[in-house]
């Protein structure tokens, strides 16, 4: 008996999950591109085009590959615009009841599969490497569930730089040695920037008429949109950035917005790559002595370890998880998160270069935008949703512990032990950003103080009653004990006056 194989936007991955048991013979892949998926957040239009491209570049694949295919364009007249809506479309013309799917990632998603009047068979997503059973069991009767205890079992498990029983280097973690600020380096590698093919000019073309008001420059468009291009970015990467990446992996340009990271997150979050063969190409080079330690080992923490537990944290909570708002906060995300007119360089220079490559690395997205998103009480929602519409590897089951757990500590601390906050100090040594800024980050008081320096402590005095007696933090307030009582006055006032422009709408 024929099925339905549902293959989504995220799940382009040959012979893996639904596609690894059905059968070409006589099942039918059904792929539709909807209005549902392209606007339940506003996508950068650099994302609407990269999902759409590669989809259809992966119908092509199939259908080369012996599959028969029922392919639906956004622009098909006779598309439902829901991937329910188009599954029981071709039930209905080919007479088939029965689906195949592979476990979607979010969990709206998850259950619109539950609600189909069909009979719908959902197989495990089995490109991670850590299956949720998993997650769960290991996460069971723990206190706490850290990050750097979940990736040391993993390590173990896959055997990912390991030598034996111990770790690769004598440790298992190397990240002191990954703090190091970068310089403006003319022979530095470009990342790879793939010219659209006709598939994806035609695509270019339609978001631009059916999207032109999404944040957001759709061209140039330079991401590949098939696995051969994917694969081209992960071995360029291997080669040329992966031996730097760790020592500068948190570091800042203005002028530079990729400096040595990998590039390779949409083309995972696709699936067009696949977690084990990304950590294998960082560990082979590693053991040719092409890469030191602390760069193969900080790259494979980002995707065996902190990329597979936040999606283990995702699935464990369960649905409401991106609801959560355990400080309280309620303010409205400021405008200039979507038009960059603000005093603040690194804030204008984070999202210019988000609206024209629609992609930011981790310490720009935690330290800058989430940092001050949090230091202002934004309400974690509108930062969970504007984190959501405008990166292209963004999806809910990544995106969302990242932001409402790590970045915005909504989650009470679930995910992170204490809240990623800091002064102007850390944006300074780490980024080129101050130098051209209107504020003065030595300044910690005054009409040019920069607004970081005042947030901060705004932020830890009004929630001290939370924080004041967690360890990591006992420092943090000793410091602010010890500050003059005027000077501390001085401080609240001005951040609160800050705020009250914030909320004026006035240009800060």
């Amino acid at each position: 008996m024929s099925r339905l194989v549902l293959v989504l936007g995220d799940q382009l991955t040959m012979g893996a999950g639904a596609l690894a048991r059905a059968e070409k013979d006589r099942d039918l892949v059904v792929m539709a591109e909807v209005m549902d998926e392209a606007t339940y957040v506003r996508h950068h239009p650099k994302k609407i085009i990269l999902v759409l491209a590669a989809m259809r570049r992966f119908a092509e694949a199939l259908r080369a590959d012996g599959w028969r295919v029922a392919y639906t364009r956004l622009d098909d007249e006779a598309g439902a615009g829901s991937i329910a809506g188009e599954l029981l479309r071709r039930a209905e013309a080919e007479g088939i009841e029965r689906v195949l799917a592979t476990r979607p990632g979010e969990w709206r998603l998850r259950q619109l599969l539950e609600d189909l009047p069909l009979k719908v068979t959902v197989l495990p997503d089995d490109r991670f490497l850590c299956p949720p059973d998993d997650f769960a069991d290991w996460a069971r009767g723990r206190k706490t569930l850290r990050m750097e205890h979940f990736y040391r079992m993993m390590r173990r498990r896959t055997g990912f730089l390991m030598e034996g029983d111990e770790p690769a280097g004598g440790k298992w973690n190397f990240d002191h040695e990954n703090r190091k600020p970068a310089t403006d380096d003319l022979l530095r590698e470009a990342p790879p920037m793939h010219d659209p093919c006709a598939v994806t000019r035609e695509v270019i073309a339609l978001v631009k008429d059916r999207f032109p008001d999404h944040f957001g420059d759709p061209e140039p468009f330079w991401f590949a949109t098939d696995r051969q291009g994917a694969l081209e970015c992960l071995r360029d990467f291997v080669k040329n950035h992966l031996p730097d990446f760790g020592t500068y992996q948190d570091a800042m340009l203005a002028g530079d917005p990729f400096l040595h990271h990998a590039l390779i997150a949409p083309y995972l979050n696709l699936g067009l790559l696949t977690p084990r063969e990304v950590c294998e190409g960082a560990q082979d080079a590693y053991r040719a002595g092409d890469v030191p330690i602390n760069s193969a080992e900080g790259f494979i923490r980002q995707i065996l370890g902190w990329r597979e537990y936040v999606r283990g944290i995702y699935d464990l909570h369960g649905p409401g998880y991106a609801e959560q708002n355990a400080l309280g906060h309620d303010r409205d995300l400021p405008g200039f998160y979507w038009d960059g007119r603000t005093d603040m360089a690194c804030i204008a220079a984070v999202v210019a270069q988000t609206r024209e490559h629609a992609y930011a690395h981790h310490i720009q997205r935690l330290m800058v935008t989430g940092n001050l998103a949090l230091l202002a009480g934004v309400d974690p929602a509108q930062v969970h949703d504007w984190y959501l519409s405008v990166y292209a590897d963004a999806y809910e089951w990544v995106e969302a512990p990242n932001t409402i757990g790590m970045s915005q500590f909504a989650d009470g601390g679930q995910l992170g032990s204490k809240p990623y906050v800091s002064s102007g100090a850390y944006i300074d040594r780490m980024s080129d950003y101050c130098g051209a800024c209107a504020y003065r980050v030595k300044e910690k008081t005054g009409a040019r103080a920069c607004p970081f320096n005042l947030l901060y402590w705004h932020f830890l005095d009004r929630h001290r009653p939370r924080f004041e007696g967690n360890p990591r933090m006992a420092q943090m307030y000793r410091t602010w004990d010890r500050m003059d009582p005027d000077r501390r006055r001085t401080v609240l006032a001005e951040a609160g006056d800050w705020l009250a422009r914030l909320d004026r709408g006035e240009a800060v």
